[in-house]
């Protein structure tokens, strides 16, 4: 297997933000938005990286995304807060949001805070990255389009709907857990599409319902949920949490991405928690690290070097990518050269 091209992180931040930028969004909302692509790509989650800007370029194109959101934060309780995006681009809204759940969880220890009127995210793990700057627990969920069957289902019912909490410790790398609902993210198979390459056996279903290996019969039909009964159950709450709760839409209310004749209206839920609720903070590092380090010389199974607690591999990667450049498959680098010709901004 040829090996993709890499390219320097601050060259792809400047070329997303310059993008952006020449569609109207401000210069920080550009940075916020491209910081969250970028962190993807990083840490070896390319289906949520760069391969997202034609997409959200497209979207603001069509006018079904404001450039320039008038984002309003409503307090509800002590520690509670709504937020509503009014269309702005999701990470835009995101990171406003879980800004303002750090600001809750400072005066009344947690934050709790419900986003309507949002847009495609991006990396959960990109908010939990600023709760953990601030020493607290972050945790982040957002509810996404129907493109998963429930279990036992033949057709599209569930989003791909993500989890992610990030722990902070003292000497040891916090933990960050940032996972879909499903088998795989959509974006993985839309990746394999692209190259005309296999999925694994067990990731999707065609349009009748068929187990298949095809990436395009799955983006046809519904990739299936993790752990069968449990991650449908798991996937239908996260809609209820994002969705119902908020006054986002849910379930088949929700638009696609790749409609350019509707806004999506996702709705969103963030959490911070400071780590000093029940005992001092430093105590709470000092445990964490203990139970961190416990975890990781417990005894591997037959055939694997170690233990590694959520994270590790993505922190690795990230740090390999930040030396030794970002590989984008060659059709998202055709796809961007493109997308800065129209914006007059070279990619190379």
């Amino acid at each position: 297997m040829t090996a993709w091209p890499r390219f320097p992180p601050d060259r792809l931040l400047a070329f997303s933000c310059a993008v952006l930028e020449h569609l109207g969004v401000p210069a920080e909302g550009a940075l916020t938005t491209s910081e969250c692509l970028l962190l993807a790509d990083l840490r070896g989650v390319d289906s949520h990286g760069m391969v997202r800007l034609p997409v959200y370029a497209g979207r603001l194109r069509a006018g079904v995304v404001k450039a320039r959101p008038e984002i309003r934060v409503e307090s509800r309780f002590a520690a509670v807060a709504l937020v509503d995006g009014d269309n702005g681009l999701g990470p835009v809204v995101g990171m406003r949001a879980m800004e303002a759940a750090i600001d809750l969880a400072r005066t009344s220890g947690i934050g709790l805070v419900g986003v309507r009127n949002s847009n495609h995210f991006g990396a959960a793990a990109y908010y939990i990255g600023r709760a953990l700057r601030e020493g607290f627990i972050g945790c982040a969920v957002s509810n996404a389009p129907p493109h998963m069957a429930a279990y036992g289902g033949k057709g599209r019912f569930l989003g791909t709907n993500p989890f992610s909490i990030g722990i902070p410790a003292g000497e040891e790398p916090p933990l960050v857990l940032d996972a879909s609902s499903s088998i795989a993210a959509r974006g993985k198979i839309i990746n394999a599409a692209h190259r005309n390459a296999p999925i694994p056996e067990g990731w999707a279903i065609d349009t009748e319902g068929r187990p298949t290996t095809d990436a395009h019969a799955a983006l046809a039909g519904a990739v299936l949920p993790f752990g069968g009964a449990k991650g449908s159950a798991i996937s239908f709450i996260i809609d209820i949490m994002s969705g119902v709760l908020t006054g986002a839409a849910f379930a088949r209310h929700l638009n696609t991405l790749e409609n350019l004749n509707a806004v999506q209206n996702l709705g969103h839920v963030f959490m911070a928690y400071r780590t000093d609720l029940f005992l001092p903070a430093g105590e709470f590092s000092s445990r964490m690290d203990e139970i961190l380090r416990m975890l990781k010389s417990a005894e591997p199974a037959p055939g694997v070097p170690r233990i590694m607690a959520a994270g590790e591999v993505e922190f690795a990667t990230e740090a390999r990518n930040r030396e030794l450049g970002v590989p984008l498959q060659p059709e998202v680098v055709q796809q961007l050269t493109a997308l800065g010709a129209q914006a007059g901004v070279d990619f190379n």
